[in-house]
């Protein structure tokens, strides 16, 4: 299969997760970038990278990269295109663009409709009709960048964002983005072979994102992607990739992965999403408050996502931390601890050191993830 030039874009300070696990799918060319990390692959490569990565949102095709200085070089480079290999007038397209420094394109929403025009002109031209535009659901989602004098087109293999695992039956009040969680996780270097808890679970997502690592679970198993409805799709290499991952998902684990957490209706939808994720079977979640949760075995691995001042007004968000921080003390000797904080000013409750401090983003917060060692 030919050669082909790849963007996997991710949240800001999970590129050098998210290089490290395009190392182990064994692309080529690996190239953390702000944002991302480029590489290099054949078809297959872009299919596993859907199929696995954890720490991505998107994973791009390029499709074109070339210099333009007006209006008529963009349309042109791209009217240029054959696009009868990638798009029939039957299916939808819609481009999302993206515009720094790019004195002829002060606004994104015109070189979005620039690169429509173009290809839906060529359409006209060849077969007499076009595509129509979704930007709800395109069979054809379209990405382009210009920067300076330089445009990057981009397919995107997912369509939807690759944290919408196809797990969770609805979305709960400030979630955990599954992406963030899963990088969080990767990033703190946790065995896959130890006892993990969440003593403030919410939705779930820390402890079915463990439960997924350790067993080897592909997180896109659970859902489709754009790719599957191109031109090009090629049906027999994804159902043979699909049965690689489908084998390799291990039945059972010999160490414990928990949470729990005050509110009923949060943990009824974290079984419903471990039981959708095909790990109900892995995993333990209670109805209990914190620091009168007893885990079902002494953890050696504790993360949490605890309230920082955006969910809860300030008298909850102290009581949170500080029952946290009692139940670390009490139910964890000797345990590794990592606790994503938005807010510095409430880690004092917790009254306890960080041994390190890890920049992340939880959505648009700036956050920090700390380390604790539990003695």
């Amino acid at each position: 299969m030919s050669d082909r030039t790849y963007f996997a874009a991710c949240g800001r300070g999970l590129e050098p997760v998210l290089a490290t696990e395009l190392d182990a799918l064994g692309v080529r060319s690996v190239v953390e970038r702000r944002g991302g990390v480029a590489f290099r692959g054949d078809k297959a490569a872009g299919y596993r990278a859907c199929l696995w990565l954890r720490s991505a949102i998107r994973v791009q095709e390029e499709l074109l990269s070339t210099r333009v200085r007006g209006e008529d070089d963009l349309y042109n480079a791209v009217f240029e295109l054959d696009w009868d290999r990638l798009l029939r007038p039957e299916h939808t397209l819609a481009a999302y663009a993206s515009t720094r420094d790019a004195p002829a394109y002060r606004h994104s929403g015109h070189a979005a409709i620039q690169v429509k025009d173009a290809i839906t002109d060529q359409q006209r031209q060849r077969h007499g009709e076009r595509s129509s535009v979704d930007r709800e659901a395109p069979d054809l989602p379209l990405k382009v960048v210009i920067q300076r004098d330089r445009l990057l087109l981009y397919r995107d293999l997912a369509g939807t964002s690759l944290h919408k695992r196809g797990y969770r039956p609805v979305q709960v009040k400030s979630p955990l983005n599954e992406v963030t969680a899963a990088g969080l996780l990767i990033r703190s270097e946790w065995d896959r072979a130890s006892p993990l808890v969440d003593p403030m679970c919410g939705s779930g997502t820390f402890v079915i994102e463990a439960a997924l690592l350790a067993s080897d679970t592909a997180p896109g198993l659970q859902r489709t992607f754009a790719f599957e409805r191109w031109v090009d799709f090629d049906a027999d290499l994804w159902a043979s990739l699909r049965e690689e991952a489908k084998a390799r998902a291990k039945a059972r684990l010999g160490f414990a992965l928990a949470g729990a957490d005050r509110h009923a209706g949060a943990v009824g939808i974290a079984k419903q999403s471990a039981q959708q994720a095909g790990v109900g079977h892995l995993v333990q979640f209670d109805t209990s408050e914190a620091r009168d949760w007893q885990p079902p075995a002494p953890p050696a691995f504790v993360v949490c996502n605890p309230p920082y001042g955006e969910r809860l007004d300030d008298g909850e968000v102290e009581e949170a931390w500080r029952a946290l921080g009692d139940f670390l003390k009490s139910r964890c000797s000797g345990a590794e601890a990592w606790v994503l904080s938005g807010n510095k000013a409430v880690t004092r409750f917790l009254r306890m050191r960080t041994s390190q401090r890890v920049p992340a983003m939880n959505g648009p917060i700036e956050c920090r993830w700390l380390r604790y060692e539990i003695r």
